[in-house]
């Protein structure tokens, strides 16, 4: 080999250069592809949402764009960062305009966690492998895209408006990721979202940071606020907690949403879901040691998710609160009870946000 180049996201720094260190000592080159190599270009305008870190938020502020946009009379698509596991030449161009689709196109439960919200509220999701293709398309539909990024990627299509997500409770991760770092040095606008658990300290960190490493970037604190469809069945009860797969694993999260409704809404106590786990399931505890009592949403193929149902059917619990978009009742038909609680961006927050965007796209 005479060059190894590094695609992957979501990795710390060190990590990055260790496998660098060791093309370089196998006497390969080592590289890294830029946003001149990778961007592909569109007739419309494109609005990203990016992160520094998976599990930021960034998929709740674009589905509250793409519903901004829609309201001003936009046809607004998002176009998802790629996550195909199946037949790849069959993936290249997938549409999504409704719940039957992600059951034609065979989706896992990752893949459900980002594209049912959307499709909940009507927005159409594209995604697959071939994403010159996949604009092309686009723009035949559609008058504005919303680049809905997967980890800590940069967006694979040239924005009008870049922006970042940033999760206040991994402060610093913002410098110490890949490629994390690249995104909140080249964001129009860094978006610090403060929610449970977050205080000023956090929060003047990542403002400190950006000052230093970005200070072109508009600054702005969002808020972030618990929503549940049942939080009054909570209290009392013995419950077990689901949280998004991603965001818990190589996110390195030990809870989420679903935790944090638990808390806030009184359940006796959070069952021990490691206890229960079956086939797959336990591998992912042996190598993700950090979970603890959560559940991590794991649904890669068919076998998993059986794994899922019965690692959730065999817990000991009163009821399941789901902190995954993905609709675990409708998906596995659990034997108990299933709240959902998430967490949604509270619209005034956004206001300085949707005056910028209406501005770039008209």
């Amino acid at each position: 080999m005479d060059e190894v180049c590094f695609s992957y996201s979501d990795v710390s720094h060190e990590y990055v250069m260790h496998r660098a260190s060791l093309v370089i000592a196998n006497g390969a080159s080592f590289s890294l592809l830029g946003t001149k190599d990778t961007y592909i270009k569109s007739k419309i305008p494109v609005i990203s949402v990016c992160a520094v870190r998976t599990g930021s938020g960034k998929s709740k502020v674009s589905r509250r764009i793409a519903l901004f946009l829609r309201d001003q009379g936009y046809k607004v698509v998002a176009i998802r960062h790629p996550m195909p596991y199946g037949d790849l030449k069959k993936e290249a161009v997938q549409k999504f305009y409704q719940y039957e689709d992600l059951e034609k196109n065979k989706c896992t439960v990752e893949e459900r966690e980002e594209y049912e919200p959307h499709l909940r509220m009507g927005i159409a999701v594209f995604a697959g492998v071939d994403y010159v293709q996949i604009v092309k398309e686009a723009e035949k539909e559609f008058d504005v895209i919303i680049w809905d990024g997967g980890n800590n990627d940069f967006s694979f299509i040239k924005p009008d408006l870049h922006t970042v997500v940033v999760d206040p409770r991994r402060v610093g991760h913002e410098t110490k990721y890949h490629p994390g770092e690249a995104n909140f040095r080249m964001a129009d606008v860094i978006l610090i979202v403060k929610m449970w658990g977050v205080g000023p300290k956090e929060i003047n960190e990542i403002k400190s940071n950006a000052k230093k490493l970005n200070p072109k970037a508009k600054v702005m604190v969002i808020k972030s606020e618990i929503v549940s469809d049942g939080g009054e069945f909570i209290r009392g009860k013995s419950v077990l907690v689901v949280e998004d797969g991603p965001t818990l694993t190589h996110g390195g999260m030990t809870y989420g949403t679903a935790t944090v409704a638990a808390k806030i809404y009184g359940a006796k106590r959070v069952v021990d879901a490691q206890k229960y786990a079956v086939g797959s399931l336990k591998k992912v505890y042996k190598q993700y040691p950090h979970l603890g009592k959560v559940l991590p949403a794991e649904g890669y193929g068919k076998k998993q998710l059986e794994d899922l149902r019965k690692t959730i059917n065999r817990a000991k619990a009163d009821l399941v609160i789901q902190g995954t978009p993905s609709d675990i009742k409708r998906l596995l038909n659990p034997n108990k009870p299933v709240v959902y609680a998430g967490y949604d961006i509270n619209l005034n927050s956004l206001k300085p946000l949707f005056k910028l965007i209406k501005k770039i796209v008209k």
